[in-house]
């Protein structure tokens, strides 16, 4: 198992550190990742708005009791504004379906913040993408807002 490590000093950095950690079920380093304030948050697909570290480690720790989370972040696009950085990507996540591993997409942001221990995780929001195409492609279904 890895040992936690605290990710070094790029929003960079804290996003590859946070999908290491997801690839290989390490709790410890992935909360590692994350700010450690009151009001951090995280919405998994279809999932609810987790508010705090409490909620988010439950949530990462149910899901790696079926094993890590194979997701690696393509196509990012960075907004960085000073102490804050908005990273906008597309995660390839391997899936074991019917007809074998199969690549499902996700469309994801992450919102780092510089503090005083270094760039840390802010807010991971997630949407399913297209299920057969990278989730940058054009879309038939409605937008509702």
């Amino acid at each position: 198992m890895h040992k936690p490590k605290l990710p070094p000093g790029t929003p960079d950095d804290t996003e590859a550190a946070f999908y290491d950690a997801l690839q290989h079920a390490d709790i410890d380093r992935l909360m590692s990742c994350w700010a450690d304030e009151d009001d951090v948050l995280c919405v998994h697909p279809g999932g609810p708005r987790l508010l705090g570290h409490a909620a988010i480690r439950s949530a990462f720790e149910a899901m790696f009791a079926n094993g890590s989370v194979q997701a690696v972040p393509e196509k990012v696009r960075r907004l960085d504004a000073g102490a804050s950085s908005v990273h906008s990507v597309v995660e390839r996540v391997e899936v074991l379906g019917d007809d074998g591993m199969q690549h499902a997409w996700v469309v994801a942001t992450n919102v780092y913040a510089k503090t005083p221990q270094g760039w840390r995780m802010v807010a991971h929001h997630a949407s399913p993408g297209l299920p057969s195409e990278p989730a940058d492609a054009p879309s038939s279904r409605p937008v509702l807002h």
